[in-house]
């Protein structure tokens, strides 16, 4: 039985065909995993042939690498934005807190997760990673520090050392998350207990945080 051939990939401009590899990069990590941004795969779902694919993207490790970031930075913007709906810090700690450990961000929480794993030998998607994670701590920390000046929060450590803390906590709970390791109201509960430790709030202050 012969197979039917290939249709002609429509002409665009270098510019127009760049970005539909990237945005095609990008919408395979989310549906499928960061593992799933293979050479193949992309052309597949633009429907041309690896070779196109190839031509404007040569380095794959860079392609995993830039999808990897346009995941993560989309999800922190919607975060800051989070962040910036709220008028007191512990408002918008409580916020925040509840966005990140939402089931319908288990998406990009995979892509945290491979990420982590494909950094080790992908030194490219490795620098990304680490630009991001700095990039979210630094965000963190002005809920923190802002908490700090206002005397929300009550903390002797520094909050660089708080917000690392509590980035680790919010990606170990979602990482649990992915083999349904205790349900999402618990992982909710354990975290605002903990949290509300370190930055010496009342117990349930983050539960009742008026939002808005």
């Amino acid at each position: 039985m012969s197979s039917s051939p290939r249709q002609r990939a429509a002409r665009k401009s270098s510019a127009e065909r760049a970005a539909e590899i990237a945005e095609a990069a990008r919408d395979l990590a989310l549906a499928e995993g960061l593992s799933a941004v293979t050479l193949r795969a992309v052309a597949a779902r633009i429907e041309v042939a690896p070779a196109l694919v190839a031509h404007y993207e040569p380095n794959m490790d860079a392609l995993v690498a830039a999808s990897f970031r346009a995941v993560v930075s989309a999800e922190l913007d919607e975060m800051r934005a989070v962040i910036a709906a709220e008028s007191a810090p512990t408002a918008a700690l409580a916020a925040l807190l509840d966005a990140l450990l939402d089931a319908a961000r288990d998406d990009v929480t995979v892509v945290w997760v491979e990420a982590w794993a494909m950094g080790r030998r992908n030194e490219t998607l490795a620098a990304a990673v680490r630009a991001e994670m700095d990039a979210w701590q630094a965000v963190i920390k002005g809920v923190v520090d802002e908490g700090v000046r206002s005397g929300e929060f009550q903390t002797t450590d520094a909050a660089t050392d708080v917000s690392w803390q509590l980035l680790g906590m919010i990606d170990g709970l979602n990482a649990h998350a992915l083999v349904r390791w205790n349900d999402e109201r618990s992982r909710g509960s354990v975290l605002h207990r903990a949290v509300e430790g370190m930055l010496g709030l009342d117990r349930f202050a983050l539960d009742r945080a008026p939002t808005g």
